[in-house]
């Protein structure tokens, strides 16, 4: 799994400062280092509309069809995938669980339904098949990337619902890495959500 940062809202806190003032007629007070206390304040006061003025884009790679159907629920997003309809998945690579992984009856299992999977698809093309209609085989378990785009209220709220305990290990895998990447870059408005030491959970206590 890897995730990328494409692209992120150039001075993304100064930006939601300069418009989180408007509500305030407080452009006054904008100085150095000042987004940070004022969204700081947008936050405890969960103002959580002014941050959708910036956004950021990520490229997530080696995740499974399984990992991309949940996100795809979140319908304030923009995504591109790879498309199974154009691309040629005679071979394309897994996701397997680290708890089939351990077991090796089950790995087996695992491994022998990936390789039928395989062989089914491309015996499907070699019939003349297209690749739309082959792909009708293809697991959940197969690669894929997508690219996803979302203001930060929106990444938030994934993060939130993603990132903590209970989650599918995987989309909480990825969102903790996203997380990771917007603490870098744009601290205050992601500085409240806390990433545990066994990737568990995130977020304030309270919000679970």
């Amino acid at each position: 799994m890897n995730v990328e940062l494409l692209a992120i809202t150039p001075d993304a806190e100064k930006l939601i400062e300069a418009a989180g003032r408007t509500a305030y007629l407080s452009f006054g007070k904008q100085g150095a280092g000042s987004e940070k206390k004022f969204i700081r304040m947008l936050l405890k006061n969960r103002h959580h509309s002014v941050l959708e003025h910036a956004s950021a884009t990520f490229r997530i790679t080696g995740v499974s069809r399984a990992m991309t159907h949940q996100l795809v629920r979140h319908r304030l997003c923009s995504f591109t995938q790879q498309s199974q309809r154009y691309v040629n998945e005679k071979d394309f690579g897994f996701v397997e669980p680290e708890s089939v992984r351990k077991n090796e009856a089950a790995h087996r299992l695992y491994i022998d339904f990936i390789g039928a999977a395989k062989k089914v698809y491309v015996s499907l093309q070699d019939m003349g098949i297209m690749n739309e209609d082959a792909r009708f085989v293809l697991p959940n378990a197969v690669e894929s990337q997508i690219v996803v785009s979302a203001n930060f209220r929106e990444w938030r709220h994934i993060i939130e619902l993603r990132g903590k305990h209970g989650s599918q290990w995987e989309v909480r895998k990825v969102v903790l890495e996203i997380l990771r990447l917007l603490k870098k870059q744009v601290p205050a408005a992601f500085e409240d959500l806390e990433i545990d030491d066994d990737d568990s959970k995130v977020g304030k206590a309270e919000d679970f």
